[in-house]
Order: structure tokens, then sequence, then C-alpha cells
């Protein structure tokens, strides 16, 4: 049976967020009201098993979803994955028979919210490093102290998962993950003024002492490159889900460009654009490109739901996603924007947030450096000490 992604979010839900985007983006503020209303939806659960309170939804079916909820706001549908993100791996480590996030589950259930606290300035090692401090207490916890950028839903979330470097043993330093609530150990600057993807709010978050109890920390694990499946989980939903936004911001880009050639009338020819042998190939070459994407993410998520083994090629695979969809939509978006003609660089249109928001899509995890090193060594090797 095909997924009806309109059962999850109706068409009027779309239009409501839709029709909210563009004061987001002008006014610099969070999508509050698209919150609420998702959270009403049950959105925050959809990857939730159902005996658990939830949608039970795959990944690949979540990506589908995220891919609509783009085209009405993307970033609405980025702030939004940052939370999915955590409760996306919760699901692959539980369908791997790791019930270690199962506290989150049931949080996203009860209308916890739940923020990404991974990216530090100047970390290029991501996961595999922290220039965070992880000081241990005496009952298995653990009090974080540091700063991380980039805390998209800034002033909503109630729980962020994050990372630390536990160096209490020189020999053995460790990295923890853990969860930490919101406190007056934790302050969120007022510091989100960007080109793009404004309603984000991904403002810096300083950690002071803050405390994850015993019970949400989740893993202890070697500074560097790891299997373990936590670490799977976060890379393979997190590129798989940002592949998703912009994938849908593409396809948006797309149905403008088309809209607009359909109503602009050329003076030259008495003929709309729609028309134009020009206008023809440019829309037909973004097409071309934006139809390949799609396919692309529903085959890698459902390998993630499968729980297919593509060795070491998982990680070339997943963050070569990313980076496809992104590029892509970058293109795309650029040809909207010709297509569309001087109106479209007006602050006021709709193509001019996209070609501001799509931008955004370089700077997350990873970068375009880190994945032709990856795919470069997937084919060559290593490279020679």
């Amino acid at each position: 049976m095909t997924f009806d992604a309109s059962t999850h979010l109706p068409d009027d839900l779309i239009e409501r967020i839709r029709a909210r985007a563009a004061s987001v983006d002008a006014d610099n503020v969070f999508p509050e009201e698209d919150l609420a209303d998702l959270r009403a939806a049950g959105y925050l659960s959809i990857l939730v098993p159902e005996a658990l309170g939830g949608a039970g939804l795959s990944l690949a079916e979540a990506s589908q979803l995220q891919q609509r909820l783009a085209t009405a706001a993307p970033a609405t549908a980025l702030v939004v994955n940052m939370h999915l993100v955590w409760t996306g791996v919760a699901k692959v480590m539980a369908d791997r028979g790791d019930d270690a996030l199962r506290f989150v589950q049931e949080g996203a259930v009860s209308g916890e919210v739940f923020a990404f606290g991974i990216s530090e300035a100047g970390n290029d090692l991501v996961l595999f490093g922290s220039d965070t401090d992880a000081a241990p207490r005496p009952d298995g916890g653990y009090a974080f102290t540091g700063t991380k950028i980039f805390t998209s839903l800034g002033p909503a979330w109630t729980q962020l998962g994050l990372h630390g470097l536990d160096a209490s043993d020189p020999e053995a330093p460790s990295l923890v993950f853990a969860f930490v609530p919101r406190s007056d150990a934790v302050l969120t600057r007022d510091d989100w003024d960007t080109l793009g993807m404004r309603g984000t709010q991904s403002r810096t978050t300083e950690l002071h002492g803050a405390v994850a109890p015993a019970d949400r920390v989740v893993r202890r694990l070697p500074v560097g490159p790891s299997p373990d499946p936590l670490v799977f989980g976060i890379f393979s939903v997190f590129e798989i889900l940002l592949a998703s936004v912009y994938t849908g911001i593409a396809r948006r880009a797309l149905d403008l460009a088309v809209d607009t050639a359909r109503t602009r009338t050329s003076k030259k020819t008495g003929r709309t654009y729609a028309q134009d042998p020009d206008i023809r190939w440019r829309v037909a070459d973004m097409a071309l490109a934006y139809d390949a994407l799609p396919v692309q993410i529903a085959a890698l998520a459902g390998d993630v739901d499968i729980l297919a083994d593509h060795g070491a090629m998982w990680f070339p695979r997943l963050s070569a996603i990313k980076h496809r969809a992104v590029t892509m939509a970058k293109n795309v978006v650029d040809e909207a924007m010709l297509v569309a003609g001087g109106s479209s660089y007006f602050t006021r249109n709709e193509l001019s947030r996209l070609y501001r928001d799509v931008l955004a899509g370089m700077f997350h995890p990873s970068d375009p450096e880190s994945v032709h090193s990856a795919v470069a060594s997937a084919w060559l090797g290593p490279l020679e000490p």
C-alpha cells in the first residue's frame, strides 16, 4: 500500500504552516504556532512504535513527511528534524535490540521536545570528539560544561541530547552521550540572526555544569570513530532527514517555477513562458535533477529500516545522500530564480526565502570535504602515511 503523507500532514495543516513561514522569517522568531500544531497532530511521535503511543512509522515514511513539510516551511521542517533525529535514533537502536533510548520514545509521546547538542565551534571531529567537559558524578551521572552551537529548537526544547569528553582518566578518555534537562545550568543565547533558516532559532547553548542523571547517560565510548549502534543511528537518521528537508525545498522551488512559467507572458511572442524553449529546458533540467533524490533517499532509508548491511559503505553512502540533496537543491533553487525572473529578487517572493534557506545545507555535517574524503577512501583506500 502506498504511504499517504497527507494522513499525518493534512493539506489544511500544511497551508497554515505555509501561511506563517514568511512572517516567521521576517521577524526572526521561533515558529511556536507551527510546533503547537505539529504536536497536536501527533507529529513529534511519528517514529515511536504504536505500542508506546506513537504512529509507528518507518524512517522512509518519516522522510516523505519531512519532504512535504519542507515545501511549506523549510525552517519548521529543519527544526522538527532535530527532534525527530533522536526519536529516529531510538527506533534504529530498538530495531537492533537496544532499548537504551526508550525514555526518548516515551518522552516524545508525553510532550517532551528533544534537541540535538553535538555541534561545537571548530570541532571537525563532530561525533568522534568533543571540547565539552563531561565530569563524572558519584551517582553515575555527569555534569557537562562547554558550548554547543547551532542548537535548533533553542527556545523550545525540554531535553538536550549531547556529548562531552570525560578526561578523568587521562590514559583512557571517553566520549559520554547523555541527555540534560533545561535548567539554570543551561544558558541559551539569543544570538540567531542569520541569512536564512531563521525560524530554526538554532541558538548557541552554554552548559555550566548541566547535569545528566545516571539514567540519562546513554553511552561511554572511546574517542574516535565507533561502530556503536548509537553512532550509526545518529549518523543515518541525521543525514537522511537532512537530505529530506533539502529535497523538499527543491520540490517547492520546482513547483513555483512551473507555476510562474505558466502565468508569465512574453511580450515578444504573446505566449506564456511555459512555451519558451529555453524556459522549458531549464524546468526540465530542474526536474531531472530533483527526480533522482526522493528515490535515492527512500532506498537508503528503507535499508536502514530493514537492517540492511552495507558494511564499511554505510558512512560514505549516508554522507553522500545528504551532499547530493543539498547541492541538487541549491542548483534547483538557482534555476527557479532565473525562471521566475526579477520578481524573485524581492524579499516578499517565496523563492527569495528559499534561496536563502537552501544555503544552510552546506554547513550541516557532513561537509563537502569530509564527504569527498569518505567516498575517496571507500573507492581508493585510505591515504598512505
